[in-house]
């Protein structure tokens, strides 16, 4: 009996890559006994004119986010990387696409959809710290990101979205093969494969699968095909057995997956009305404990701490339930276990610690074995570090190599050198110490959730005889830790979320990439940093002039806006460069919320003090609009309209102030000719020169001086743009009336802004 089941997640609006968090994840969950899955894939555009044909990328993996290098980009020494499987969905003239992608006998667990865009252009459309969904890692010390108050809104970018819905077919009641039990089943028909499962009991050391007994019901030679396994993605390692006749055919596994269901499928190569019968067997070898200990049980703290030695040799037997006929010449050592602890230090952070310290004894008799639990669910959104360091001292052969091996779900329970480092269905990583080279580390990114092992093996390169007797000490340290090195110094460790899980991923600053932000072909120079902070910070010197033509004409109020703009910006820059060349004076947030409220409130009080409006309306203006802007930049400080809207206000005041002014005196307002030409059209000239240059010119390459232009052009089209001083009022008054005890009032004329 089938059951079909079907599971959506909302749609997501695709980015542009330049990091992993601008690739959209999606997570499923497959259950057990899936015979079929597919994905139903649906991407769509946007109809505007900005919208043109687009390739989007999406990759699948298995038990874990799949690794991706769309940048191609390197990765940090000492990581292994198996590229993911991926497929490519055209948006062309059609505004939506579908694509299905079958999987049969998939592998039940978490499964994983990235998508994303082509590579990010170059021009910054948008820049922000963190994506809405992503989190700041914990860290001894602070990381910064570049982030500069570039807004939301000079270009409209197409949307382009994208669906992922899992459809699978279940079996409810398939049929469980007992291990040792021959089994006799019936294959319909070739559209109508047979599937069957078998549990792997925890200390199986390898697996043999026999069929016999195959006729179909014409009574003719049988073919049929064996699968064994499920497919696993980006790589598949199902095993296929094609069997023809009446006589057995078998297959061995060594280390099958620890405590799973592995599916079985029989399907029939003969004609499509014949039925097939056969007989199935399987058969484990297990890797019993011995009399003074459990296999992989962990020694009490207790125990450990009275000198208890940890582990015990264990013998090849049969499992129970095991013909007679497999029990001979399976009582050879087994392995020596090693009980770890799995401590639990943060969100995707763990450390692995040996009750017996971190030196483990390594023989060439059996290996010694490590159990690194990955399996919560919540585990494989981070990096798996291995690191192995051998003492020197401990082994008396110079020419000895300790072999080793990291792998999932079951351990290689035979290393030696012409063996690769595999189980039944998976390939896992290899290591070598010796004592030429002592020290090896190994980075798993994204380890798939399930138990992981360490193996380690004394090998001879005259066979194992030459080692009986000898012993290596080898300290091993393992842990999961979000980023590797936490992105160094030129990246930021940045906690992603979607829905429910969390995930890890660097975002690379100063030109440096991959990911871990180790890949320097494109890095600045520690030069090139500092000349960056330079520009970015001494640029804003240049609202001093505006400053101090403020305070000559007596815009005090205006002053004080501009010298806390100066000061926020130039220390917001400071901060927000990436590298070496970086000082923070307080919170980044701080300095950055300081630096956007400044600049946003510094272009409405020029532009009102432009109106000529009365004093305490002016002043009511300037308190208003900068309790409204305030509140702006809190819900939103990249949005478009936090500068647009109060730039637009006030350019509304000041051209109906101007005309009620013009109207008034019956002729253009302002009507000095040398005002216009002297002042606002160079004024005027340098601030829409700046706003070019803010909205169209910058890109990452060229931010550090096309910003730098910026602060350049705004503070000086600020001090050509201030009107005159108070004609009833001599520059520099204002001390006086600090001086002045009693003053006799007089009237306020109306300013008819003329320059004489």
């Amino acid at each position: 009996l089938y059951v079909s089941e079907y599971f959506s997640q909302s749609a997501q609006k695709l980015s542009f890559y330049s990091w992993y968090g601008n690739a959209k994840l999606f997570h499923f969950h497959v259950p057990e006994d899936t015979v079929l899955l597919r994905w139903l894939l649906q991407a769509s555009r946007g109809k505007g004119p900005e919208c043109t044909s687009m390739e989007i990328t999406v990759h699948f993996r298995h038990g874990a986010p799949p690794v991706i290098n769309p940048l191609g980009t390197r990765f940090p020494a000492n990581t292994t990387v198996r590229p993911s499987y991926n497929i490519s969905i055209s948006l062309g003239s059609a505004v939506q696409n579908t694509t299905f992608v079958n999987v049969t006998t998939p592998a039940a667990g978490d499964w994983f959809i990235a998508a994303h865009l082509p590579e990010a252009a170059g021009r910054i459309e948008v820049k922000v710290r963190l994506p809405p969904t992503a989190l700041p890692c914990v860290s001894p010390r602070p990381q910064l990101t570049l982030c500069s108050p570039l807004l939301q809104g000079f270009s409209t970018p197409c949307p382009y979205m994208f669906q992922a819905d899992m459809f699978v077919l279940r079996l409810t009641d398939m049929p469980v093969l007992e291990p040792g039990v021959p089994m006799p089943h019936t294959v319909v028909s070739p559209a109508k494969p047979l599937h069957v499962k078998v549990f792997v009991p925890k200390h199986a050391a390898g697996m043999r699968f026999q069929l016999s007994s195959c006729v179909t019901s014409e009574q003719r030679a049988c073919t049929v095909r064996v699968l064994l396994g499920s497919i696993t993605l980006p790589q598949s390692f199902q095993r296929s057995l094609t069997c023809t006749g009446s006589t057995n055919c078998s297959l061995a596994l060594d280390s099958p997956p620890w405590e799973k269901w592995l599916q079985i499928m029989v399907e029939s190569l003969g004609t499509a009305n014949a039925s097939v019968s056969v007989e199935m067997l399987a058969s484990f070898t297990v890797c019993r404990p011995g009399s003074t200990s459990s296999f992989l049980n962990f020694i009490s703290l207790n125990q450990s701490q009275a000198g208890a030695r940890p582990g015990a040799a264990g013998s090849l037997s049969p499992a129970a339930g095991e013909a007679p006929h497999n029990v001979s010449g399976q009582r050879s050592s087994c392995l020596q276990s090693q009980p770890v602890v799995r401590e639990d230090l943060d969100v995707v952070s763990v450390r692995y610690r040996l009750l017996s310290g971190p030196s483990v004894p390594v023989s060439s008799l059996s290996p010694s074995l490590l159990l690194l639990n990955l399996n919560t669910g919540m585990d494989s959104g981070g990096s798996l570090v291995v690191s192995l360091l051998l003492n020197k001292t401990s082994v008396s052969l110079a020419n000895a190599t300790v072999a080793a091996c990291v792998s999932a779900a079951s351990p290689v329970l035979s290393l030696n050198a012409t063996r690769n480092c595999s189980t039944a269905f998976s390939q896992g990583y290899p290591l070598s110490v010796s004592t030429s080279s002592a020290e090896a580390m190994l980075i798993v990114l994204y380890p798939q959730t399930d138990d992981w092992f360490l193996s380690l093996q004394l090998l001879c390169p005259k066979g194992q005889g030459e080692c009986s007797g000898a012993e290596a000490r080898v300290t091993v340290f393992a842990y999961l830790t979000p980023c590797f090195n936490d992105c160094g110094p030129y990246g930021q460790c940045s906690l992603l979320r979607r829905h429910g899980y969390l995930y890890a991923a660097c975002s690379c600053k100063a030109g440096w990439g991959g990911w871990s932000c180790t890949d320097d072909t494109k890095a600045q120079t520690v030069g090139t940093q500092n000349l960056a902070t330079l520009l970015l910070t001494l640029s804003n010197l240049m609202f001093l002039p505006a400053i101090a033509v403020a305070v000559y004409r007596f815009y005090l109020v205006e002053a004080s806006v501009y010298t806390y703009t100066m000061f926020f910006s130039t220390f917001y820059h400071a901060c927000d460069q990436p590298g070496v060349a970086v000082m923070c004076i307080m919170d980044y947030d701080t300095l950055q919320y300081c630096d956007f409220l400044g600049s946003v409130v510094a272009i409405w009080v020029t532009i009102l003090c432009m109106a000529r409006l009365k004093k305490i309306l002016k002043y009511v203006l300037f308190v208003l609009g900068t309790l409204l802007i305030a509140m702006s930049l809190q819900l939103d400080r990249r949005g478009v309209w936090n500068m647009m809207g109060p730039c637009l206000f006030a350019l509304f005041i000041m051209v109906t102030a101007w005309v009620h002014h013009g109207a008034k005196r019956r002729h253009c307002y302002p009507s000095s000719w040398k005002r216009w030409v002297f002042y606002l059209l160079p004024g005027i000239t340098l601030a829409f020169i700046a706003i070019s240059v803010y909205a169209f010119m910058e890109t990452n390459e060229n931010y550090y001086y096309t910003h730098s232009i910026w602060h350049v052009l705004v503070a000086c089209s600020v001090a050509f743009l201030l009107p005159p001083q108070d004609k009833h009022k001599k520059p520099w008054a204002w001390p006086q009336k600090l001086t002045c005890r009693y003053q006799i009032c007089q009237n306020d004329r109306e300013e008819l802004y003329a320059v004489t």
